[in-house]
């Protein structure tokens, strides 16, 4: 048995969704979710996917994510725009409230503790 998994999408079939109608403030958000693996404690990694709009984000998880392509921004309620492209990563906490939006499909590898 291995002790690694890749993160290929063709290994995993993707799970669909969207945002829920009463978060989106703009466009016509799609997800698509390519969950890898689970562990003990959850834990979750993959990769997303979401196609161009905006919408309201609550957190109530720990996520370090890493942008794969696209272009996004992220607001924290009564912050500053965070604007995020390839290469760039980051943490979101519990407790964390604010908007995603994606300008270009944007693609990321996660890592989430529930």
């Amino acid at each position: 048995m291995a002790t690694f998994i890749n993160f290929e999408n063709n290994s995993v079939e993707p799970e669909f969704g969207a945002p829920a109608a009463d978060r989106i403030i703009s466009g016509d958000p799609q997800f698509r979710t390519w969950n890898f693996d689970e562990a003990d404690g959850g834990i979750y990694s993959g990769i997303w996917e979401a196609t161009p709009g905006k919408w309201r984000i609550v957190y109530d998880e720990w996520e370090y994510f890493n942008v794969l392509s696209g272009y996004s921004i992220v607001t924290e309620e009564g912050g500053e725009p965070v604007h995020l492209r390839e290469g760039d990563r980051m943490i979101l906490k519990p407790g964390f409230k604010g908007t995603w939006e994606v300008i270009e499909t944007t693609r990321k590898d996660y890592v989430i503790r529930v």
